[in-house]
């Protein structure tokens, strides 16, 4: 009997969202460890920069490889990474987290982006009485879950008319990019209510162009996950609010099932790990 795996994470880039996803894969292949006197062994590839082939290269090394199984969080629609076909084909367990279901029926773990995205989106309109110029800033344009977020906020806002949307930016799954792209809308629009985003990536940007322009209060901000960083600009007053989906039940989440599918048990499509809305009066909890 075999008692040795090696499964290989693929996320979207270098990021703390996803440290946390590897830290959730860790903790549970090692309680399978002590539980069923098994090897397990996380290899843990992230691509450098937010980029579909980059993180394609590192699919095909890891096929090359031949691991026990595959999770990837994919920055591009499943149907256009024809990598992931071939590793079907290949009878290598495979799995997508942080993404919605795709229609190719390969198993994925995350949770509902259209609820997460409509969430924050309702939380800002409240915030602002339904009245304001509000920024939606774009993650990486491609990636399912971004787009969704993205899409149902657009779809919340436009519910009321005394809202008016401005473009946000693109930030490209980078805080970097996220800060500057936030600093030259409020540039631009010195009337801007509130901001949104899609991705973790932007509320750490973001958080950090409203602090520098002394904007902390004046531009009503509901961020996007729950990491350290975006914690503290809540706990700071500089970010209202953050809808936050849970990294480590899905790295958790996506080893349990990579070990389940190379045992040939069959998986359920779906696993929903839930969202979170973190606020100033529960955030020390999740601090």
């Amino acid at each position: 009997m075999k008692n040795d795996f090696r499964f290989v994470i693929i996320p979207k880039v270098v990021h703390p969202w996803f440290d946390e996803v590897h830290e959730g894969a860790k903790t549970q292949a090692e309680f399978l460890e002590k539980q069923l006197g098994i090897k397990i062994t996380i290899e843990y590839c992230a691509p450098a920069t937010a980029e579909v082939a980059a993180q394609i290269r590192l699919l095909e090394k890891a096929v090359a490889a031949q691991p026990d199984g595959i999770a990837v969080d994919p920055l591009d629609l499943i149907g256009h990474m024809h990598v992931l076909a071939e590793i079907k084909e290949l009878g290598i367990p495979l799995i997508v987290f942080d993404s919605p279901p795709p229609e190719t029926g390969i198993p994925s773990v995350g949770n509902n982006f259209t609820e997460q995205g409509a969430i924050a989106a309702e939380r800002l309109v409240q915030l602002l009485g339904a009245s304001g110029k509000v920024a939606v800033m774009k993650g990486f344009p491609t990636a399912p879950n971004h787009k969704e977020r993205y899409d149902a906020q657009l779809a919340v806002l436009k519910k009321y008319p005394g809202i008016t949307v401005v473009d946000g930016g693109i930030d490209n799954d980078d805080i970097r990019t996220a800060q500057a792209q936030a600093a030259a809308v409020m540039a631009a629009q010195p009337d801007l209510a509130g901001y949104l985003c899609c991705d973790a990536s932007g509320p750490i940007g973001i958080a950090a162009a409203i602090k520098e322009a002394g904007k902390a209060g004046k531009v009503k901000f509901v961020g996007m996950d729950g990491i350290r960083p975006i914690l503290e600009a809540i706990k700071d007053g500089v970010m209202d609010s953050s809808a936050s989906t849970k990294p480590r039940l899905q790295g958790s989440m996506a080893v349990l099932l990579l070990w389940q599918a190379s045992q040939g048990l069959q998986l359920p499509l779906k696993i929903d790990t839930g969202i979170d809305l973190i606020t100033r009066e529960n955030v020390d909890k999740f601090l």
